[in-house]
């Protein structure tokens, strides 16, 4: 019995739980359109696509505990899944792996150099019937690649250790707070920003690492021309896997709806913010990271989020009769909807979600985030948390209760430019906040004050 125990003991010391504990597997999958395409997110663009900087991606990290528990992080060089598209990719990879919505993170970088996809935003962008059909075809592909990824990550699984920390740059700026047009003259940036680069390594048995998962909080909207590109997470990731040979890097979206890489609209100055964000993430992996115990656990909801009241028909066919472009068109289109009496959505179910690695706290969110939520949610659970941003549906902005007061785009405009029928009620950071407090609960993240002080 005490040989038994010493030799326990000593395959222990040898051979620590974090890092026998782990399996992690990577893929990756081009997802660059094969012919021109209307692109995603700039309303002023007039034409498809014309050729390409480099190749957009899928990639999926899928990680596995000691005790089998299974989750997968895909990342996109997208601007955003709809819910429909996001709701049938989840629902396909459930039936043919068994993961549950709480073991998936669909993020997506934001780009805005990449494809429209399905029914998002049309009415800011003039497509015709071709158009239409080309983004329906494409779609349809993208969801069965993204499924076949997710298959190809899990049974790419291999012993391995995760290991967490943030890094940090500086080259976002708040949007609401600084005027972009005399941004060279201004000798302080005001406003809220997050400038954390949180990063996982995972490493297989030999210590080679074999993926980099990185996040930050910022538009990818240095580019806005009529070429494929990742922009600057394209450019970072490209940057990662040149510095790591054999590595895959995967770039997360944060909080970064009203956070803008300012100066912008060169290609060199997007190859400059990826090489910039590439340096802070080799920063932290020289640097002694955090190891992940080989234990997830994982939870989700969708929280119920209220809408105002709908303009009435009088306020549409005034706004119908002046408005130009996408506003006129969506005024038309609720018009339309009211004459053939269905009645205008009054709420929408919010994606919320939260991983727990070892004691690395991940949390998730639907839509574009602006940042005062990870500011709000690291004050609660701590400055090492991860916040996502862009999540499992892009439905719209994310506003605070100050932006929304405040109003103009990411308050007021951003949900006409989204299709929705009216804003958020006032209520919306509050829901969502209490609502992530009890998913965490679930998921067993502990607030800083909770935790055991052990001397």
């Amino acid at each position: 019995m005490r040989i038994a125990l010493a030799l326990t003991l000593l395959l222990l010391t040898l051979f620590p739980a974090h890092a026998q504990g782990w399996k992690a597997g990577v893929a990756k999958v081009a997802i660059t359109p094969a012919e021109p395409m209307w692109m995603a997110g700039f309303a002023a663009r007039t034409h498809a696509s014309d050729g390409k900087l480099h190749d957009i991606w899928a990639k999926a990290l899928a990680i596995q505990d000691a005790g089998g528990k299974q989750g997968v992080l895909i990342t996109t060089d997208l601007l955003g899944f709809p819910k429909a598209l996001s709701d049938e990719i989840r629902a396909k990879i459930n039936d043919r792996y068994k993961l549950s919505k709480a073991q998936i993170i669909l993020n997506s970088s934001h780009t805005h150099s990449g494809p429209v996809l399905g029914a998002a935003l049309s009415d800011i962008y003039p497509l015709n019937e071709g158009d239409q059909q080309k983004i329906d075809q494409y779609s349809a592909k993208l969801i069965e690649q993204i499924v076949t990824l997710t298959g190809d990550a899990l049974k790419a699984m291999q012993p391995a250790t995760i290991e967490a920390k943030n890094g940090v740059t500086r080259f976002q700026v708040n949007r609401r707070n600084n005027d972009a047009a005399t941004l060279e003259r201004l000798t302080e940036i005001t406003g809220p920003g997050d400038p954390a680069v949180p990063v996982l390594k995972v490493s297989d048995a030999k210590g080679k690492i074999i993926a980099i998962a990185f996040g930050y909080a910022c538009h990818p909207t240095v580019l806005d021309g009529y070429n494929w590109s990742g922009d600057y997470p394209g450019w970072a990731q490209i940057e990662l896997e040149k510095l790591y040979p054999g590595a895959t890097a995967l770039f997360f979206q944060g909080a970064g709806a009203d956070q803008n890489p300012l100066p912008r609209h060169t290609v060199p100055l997007a190859i400059q913010y990826g090489k910039t964000l590439a340096a802070a993430v080799e920063r932290v992996l020289s640097e002694e990271m955090k190891p992940l115990a080989p234990q997830l656990s994982t939870a989700y909801n969708e929280v119920t989020l209220s809408l105002t009241t709908a303009p009435t028909r009088q306020q549409l066919s005034a706004m119908a009769e002046k408005a130009t472009g996408f506003q006129q068109k969506w005024a038309k289109r609720m018009i339309a909807q009211i004459d053939e009496k269905k009645p205008f959505q009054t709420s929408y179910p919010f994606p919320l979600q939260v991983w727990k690695l070892g004691d690395q706290a991940i949390m998730t969110l639907g839509g574009e985030l602006v940042v005062d939520y990870a500011i709000n949610l690291k004050k609660i659970f701590g400055q090492d948390t991860f916040v996502m941003g862009y999540s499992n549906d892009v439905m719209t902005y994310i506003p605070s209760t100050t932006i929304l007061r405040e109003g103009g785009y990411e308050g007021e405009v951003a949900a006409i430019v989204y299709g929705l029928p009216a804003t958020w009620a006032s209520d919306v950071e509050i829901e969502i906040l209490n609502g992530m407090v009890q998913l965490a609960k679930q998921a067993g993240v502990v607030k800083p004050e909770s935790r055991v002080i052990k001397n």
